[in-house]
């Protein structure tokens, strides 16, 4: 599951869409151009970690730069790659 996160996206909303999709056993990736992306997106995996923590489970997190084609013009964004472990209840 690829989630894109706009700067105008609310941190709380996405990070129940990660927990939601984790709790089905999907993997997640989340997309992120620009700073406020980037900075709602990692506000939305710490508090999608306080909501999966009740679950067993802990979210981190592997950034990677990837190019994208957007009106052809070439732009950079972030990638996050999101790992689940198992944790203590």
């Amino acid at each position: 599951m690829t989630l894109k996160v706009a700067a105008k996206s609310n941190p709380s909303t996405v990070a129940g869409a990660i927990a939601n999709n984790v709790r089905d056993g999907k993997s997640v990736e989340i997309v992120a151009m620009g700073p406020e992306s980037i900075n709602n997106t990692v506000k939305a995996i710490a508090i999608a970690r306080g909501f999966l923590k009740g679950d067993g489970m802990d979210a981190n997190f592997k950034p990677e730069f990837i190019h994208l084609t957007i009106d052809g013009e070439k732009k950079s964004a972030i990638k996050f790659f999101l790992f689940i472990e198992k944790t203590a209840k």
